[in-house]
């Protein structure tokens, strides 16, 4: 266990491996599991990484943020964490959802340290009545084992959900339900109505190795808006998955792994 103390919160993080600095930023809500899940087994297959995991302000195990006031904040508590864990060092960026737009904060701020970027379902846009969004929709449903849940559990992963399965719904509820449960919702709550930073981002562009991937049935954050970003970054590969939602780390774990690693290796060509 091991925390990293910055000028408005005590961050949460755990770290694996050595090599090249890489810093995992979940989403809105979950913790530092979300991205856990999902990105170790892809680095347990190669050397040379040095992964870490945060748990953002409010989320997780991270302490002593209540001061924090806004995603600006939330931003700063970021940066000021790499700083102290990394000083002067360059590194790579990973971020789910909201991550992603955490990542988009910090090339906006210290871009000449950041060596590639991926961003899983990235939220482009802050205001959610101003996203292009799909219908909701479940494409592959188990039904027999969508029984064998309690009415609640039905509700909550049908929801959020294309492939309704019992694989599915043990990752979902092992690494995004489990940190939900530590939620401090009041102080999300807070942070949502000052969602978006109140500078601007995207304003250079950024040259370094980069992928987005999107759920085509992501009715959260959408795949639409990513491609506004296109010529903001050059370097980057843009995909779209079907049979996909806001999880496609889980949904679509192969094709993940995949652009993972064709990313980490445009990135090491690229140094």
């Amino acid at each position: 266990m091991s925390y990293c103390q910055v000028q408005k919160a005590n961050i949460y993080y755990e770290e694996y491996g050595s090599g090249t600095p890489i810093v995992m930023i979940h989403g809105f809500s979950p913790d530092h599991r979300l991205m856990k899940g999902c990105m170790e087994p892809i680095f347990q297959e190669r050397e040379g990484y040095r992964r870490i995991y945060i748990d953002l302000p409010g989320m997780g195990q991270t302490k002593d943020y209540e001061t924090i006031q806004n995603s600006d904040e939330m931003l700063e508590a970021v940066i000021q964490f790499i700083d102290t864990l990394l000083p002067d060092q360059s590194f790579l960026l990973a971020g789910q959802s909201y991550g992603g737009y955490i990542i988009r904060g910090i090339i906006a701020k210290i871009a000449e340290r950041v060596l590639g970027a991926a961003f899983i379902c990235p939220m482009i846009l802050p205001n959610h009545s101003e996203r292009t969004l799909p219908d909701q929709t479940n494409i592959e449903v188990d039904n027999e084992f969508l029984a064998t849940l309690t009415k609640e559990e039905r509700e909550d992963f049908k929801g959020i959900h294309v492939k309704i399965n019992e694989y599915t719904w043990k990752r979902y509820r092992d690494e995004v339900v489990v940190g939900l449960k530590s939620t401090d919702s009041t102080f999300l709550e807070k942070i949502s109505g000052a969602y978006g930073y109140t500078f601007k981002i995207d304003q250079e562009v950024f040259e370094k190795p980069c992928v987005f991937i999107t759920g085509r049935q992501d009715h959260v954050t959408g795949y639409k808006d990513v491609y506004d970003l296109l010529d903001k970054y050059p370097r980057a590969t843009f995909s779209v998955l079907d049979v996909a939602g806001h999880n496609l780390q889980i949904e679509q774990g192969e094709l993940l792994n995949i652009h993972i690693s064709e990313w980490l290796m445009r990135v090491k060509g690229n140094n």
